[in-house]
């Protein structure tokens, strides 16, 4: 027979290891009574109970027993009737779910004053106005909270009565006041509901109950679950506690504390205190605290005595811990405790500081800090205000601080910019040809696209600030301005600033707080607490971590930096990026050839320019590997717009003859669905003499570089493979073009030749795929789009943000991998390799590779790397370590 399911606990039966049953607040007060602390006594009704009433709509039919009997034992420990007409005990009402949701769920004061009891709480208590007060609070939380009654009413009779007094603060209303200011209030209730205040203590708790349990479902709760990702099954506690009172005179008052600095992790106590106050009153900020350190000179025996009590929790908890007191008559009460939250400074430098204490392990000083917070602190940031309104909103495409002029194409960009002025480049949507543009400019904001648009990813990868997909502006290129839905127009030249991390646009420049932590990450060099605490932490995941980190780098330059980040190689290198600009005429030629000839010639002028973009790339990553992916977009988007080249020829007195020439290009190449049309392993085929130019540019790198006595790791990647027979192909001409440049130069070259998966074919066919391929990497942007069916721009601009409000996503697929579609293609890919190249190399060079959740992910199932942008690699570094921490697997060199 199973034993019955208990729905109430006495905070001296549970503890620190029963949140999901007691909510974390409960689980808090329990430990502290376990501990000996100074805990108003009480009880919790479980998370249980409230699952039964938000499941069925009615409570348990144990819990009525069960609460009766938990409030006849806490009447007994204090010596005092609920709502007793003479000196009544009086109970705080909490929500305490399984993970903090600070403000989002409901808490009620002061339960069982009424009429009668009031005026017993004023002679037990020999502070009428305090009691007053509180029979004054009950009644507004109750009406507003339990009853459905506007809170503003409340707070408009209250003012008019302030306002009358001239007065400002609630604290300086005499008794006689407050007792009209109650009877008021209870009007408010009787014309509102049609019902008066309950005068039944025990009606009071119940209703509370149900209202704390109610209130896991109202709006503001359910939007901050969706945005924490906090499951919507889990439901509340309610903690039914003994009030003690800080509003009885100038000895009383409340506070909150914290073991340590939570804004920058300075080891002492912080907080606030507010004499004669409840606890309700430094939440809402009716008043203006005091800053903690004044309660040493208010009441220094509380103060030693709850230094004492932080120290005994932060031992015990061994993390900072955020703790709510209050001081009645000078006794100290400690009411909750909760691990406290931080900023990501001080989520470093606490853990930093803990382990360096013997606190924790260095294991655990890393599992506790993650990539997000480190990305926060490696951009800069503005240092906003309230009056900082921004101009729009956009998606926080790549995170950091930026200030420039306002400019509206690629060319301006670069001239301003070449002249020494800061730019920010403002397009509808980039393209490749907007590549100069965006290397120029500070940052780049879109009024289209999401955070896998040809902005965000080519931004990301170069560290650039970018807002993408601002909607609420129209942006007109040709009248060079933009214009805003209260319609201010910002023309170029004009000043603004993005915030990257925000995803706000701002008139004006913002000022900016550098980042100490990028240059100590860059430099290797800690230059106080907090990048000592960064790079400990990196040093640490780096020793523990299997997973390999490689950078997505398409420039010398980017290749270095990723490296003084930290990248083990190259997972992407797109060699698309390097026929734009000055070369575009040289890939014009290719495509515009009349004959062979003419397309060799072409291609023959492309050869050094590619050998000598490889070499620089394989000099900055010397030693370590470079993947090389062949070109993969189609040829089309290396000429001009169709639309414009027509509208130009249509216009045009006497039309351009070469104009002409490319537009018939442009409409032979023209395809309805790109993405899915003459590229990647299908271009190399099509197009003669195209794949062996640039694996003829690889190969001569590389010897080239053995000649300058370095150590050059080229592996040459085949895009978009579908079937093995496309790349049996691919591989049979990259080899034969290996081989001519060895025989020509005497040079071995040893060159892997391998595959990127992102075709849901080509992951379902792996076992044939891996036997022509001497690597596997898994391309999850287009992987994703292909599996989904999705044109990412498309999606993200459009139907996403009903979706995610919707719950069809928890996140975006392509901010974070889906695990149980796309994440399954990539798993059903490793392990059918695998079984036929037991060695096969498998890494992830999309955007996912940077993505904390998808590290972890990946990691599972056994790839070997992931590859991200540079400015994402010691993110990447730090989860991949925790990855391993997580499931107990550190670095391994069996394969």
């Amino acid at each position: 027979m199973s034993k019955p399911t208990k729905y109430v606990y006495a905070f001296a039966e549970g503890g620190r290891d029963m949140a999901a049953l007691l909510g974390g607040k409960g689980a808090g007060l329990a430990e502290m009574t376990r501990l000996g602390l100074p805990v108003p006594p009480g009880f919790t009704v479980t998370t249980d109970a409230c699952k039964v009433y938000l499941r069925t709509g009615e409570e348990p039919p144990e819990l009525g027993v069960e609460a009766a009997q938990a409030l006849a034992g806490l009447e007994r420990a204090m010596g005092r009737g609920l709502g007793a007409p003479d000196d009544p005990l009086l109970v705080s009402v909490r929500s305490g779910a399984r993970f903090s949701m600070p403000g989002m769920m409901e808490t009620i004061l002061d339960i069982g004053l009424n009429d009668r009891s009031v005026t017993g709480l004023a002679k037990a208590s020999g502070q009428e106005r305090s009691a007053w007060d509180s029979y004054r609070r009950l009644i507004q939380m109750f009406g507003h909270t339990v009853m459905g009654v506007d809170g503003d009413l409340f707070e408009r009779a209250i003012a008019e009565h302030k306002e009358r007094r001239g007065v400002a603060d609630d604290h300086l209303l005499d008794t006689g006041e407050l007792a009209v200011i109650t009877e008021e209030f209870k009007a408010i209730i009787r014309k509102e509901t049609g019902e008066d205040f309950p005068q039944d203590p025990a009606e009071q708790l119940a209703r509370a109950v149900r209202a704390v349990f109610d209130s896991w479902n109202t709006e503001r709760a359910r939007v901050y679950r969706h945005r924490e990702h906090i499951s919507e099954d889990l439901g509340t506690a309610v903690n039914v506690q003994a009030m003690v009172f800080g509003n009885l005179g100038t000895d009383s008052g409340t506070g909150v504390a914290f073991t340590r600095d939570p804004a920058t992790g300075e080891r002492g106590m912080y907080g606030d205190y507010l004499p004669d106050a409840q606890g309700e009153d430094v939440v809402a900020g009716v008043r203006d605290a005091l800053p903690l350190s004044e309660l040493k000179t208010l009441d220094p025996r509380s103060y030693v005595e709850l230094g004492d009590h932080l120290r005994t929790l932060e031992n015990h908890y061994r993390d900072l811990c955020d703790v709510e007191f209050t001081v009645e008559r000078g006794k100290l009460w400690i009411l909750q405790t909760r691990v406290g939250k931080r900023t990501a400074e001080a989520a470093f430098r606490i853990a930093h500081d803990l382990r360096e204490e013997g606190m924790i392990s260095a294991d655990e000083a890393v599992i506790r800090v993650d990539g997000t917070e480190l990305t926060r602190l490696m951009f800069p940031r503005f240092d906003t205000t309230p009056d900082d309104i921004p101009l729009a909103h956009g998606v926080p495409a790549s995170p950091g601080a930026a200030v420039g002029a306002v400019v509206f194409d690629s060319a301006e960009a670069v001239r301003r910019a070449a002249a020494g002025e800061a730019v920010v480049l403002v397009r509808r949507e980039t393209t490749p040809d907007d590549l100069p543009g965006m290397i120029a400019a500070q940052a780049v904001l879109t009024s289209r696209g999401g955070k896998t648009s040809h902005a965000a990813v080519v931004a990301r990868g170069m560290g650039k600030v970018c807002v993408c997909g601002a909607e609420a502006l129209t942006v007109a290129p040709d009248a060079r301005r933009f214009t805003t839905p209260s319609g201010t127009v910002v023309r170029e030249g004009d000043t603004v600033s993005v915030d990257g991390t925000a995803g706000t646009v701002h008139l004006g420049a913002l000022p900016l707080t550098a980042s100490d932590v990028g240059r100590a990450l860059e430099n290797g060099t800690a230059t106080g607490p907090l990048t000592e605490a960064v790079l400990g932490a990196l040093a640490h995941a780096d020793s523990v971590r299997r997973l390999e980190v490689r950078a997505n780098a398409d420039t010398p330059e980017d290749a270095a930096r990723a490296r003084s980040l930290g990248a083990q190689g190259i997972g992407l290198c797109r060699t698309e990026h390097m026929f734009l600009g000055e070369r575009r005429a040289l890939v014009e030629a290719m495509i515009l050839a009349p004959d062979d000839t003419a397309r060799e010639q072409a291609l023959a002028a492309l050869l050094p320019l590619q050998r000598a973009d490889f070499t620089a790339i394989l000099e900055a990553m010397d030693g370590l590997p470079v993947t090389i992916r062949l070109l993969d977009p189609p040829l089309h988007e290396f000429l001009p717009d169709r639309t414009q080249l027509a509208v130009r020829l249509a216009e045009a007195a006497e039309p351009d003859p070469r104009e002409r020439e490319l537009l018939a290009a442009v409409e032979r190449m023209h395809e309805q669905n790109p993405m899915l049309g003459l590229r990647g392993v299908r271009l190399g085929l099509a197009v003669p003499g195209l794949m062996a130019m640039q694996v003829r540019a690889v190969a001569e790198a590389v010897t080239a570089r053995l000649s300058a006595g370095g150590r050059p790791r080229a592996e040459i990647m085949i895009p978009l493979v579908g079937t093995v027979e496309e790349l049996r192909l691919a591989r049979a001409e990259t080899e034969r073009v290996l081989a001519e440049v060895a025989a020509e130069t005497g040079t071995a070259l040893d060159c892997p030749i391998g595959t990127m998966i992102e075709l849901p074919r080509a992951a379902l066919t792996a076992a044939r795929i891996a036997e022509a391929a001497d690597f596997f990497s898994f391309g999850t942007n287009d992987l994703t789009q292909t599996t989904w069916g999705l044109s990412r721009d498309d999606a993200e601009a459009s139907f996403f943000p009903l979706y995610l409000d919707k719950g069809v996503f928890e996140v975006s697929p392509f901010d974070s991998i889906d695990q149980e579609g796309v994440g399954r293609l990539v798993e059903i890919a490793v392990e059918a390799g695998r079984a036929v190249r037991p060695r096969l190399e498998t890494g992830v060079c999309g955007e996912h590779g940077g993505d904390p959740d998808s590290i972890h992910f990946f990691h599972r199932i056994g790839l070997d790397y992931v590859s991200c942008s540079p400015f994402r690699i010691p993110a990447a570094r730090l989860e991949a370590g925790r990855a391993a921490l997580a499931d107990g697997t550190e670095r391994s060199d069996s394969r």
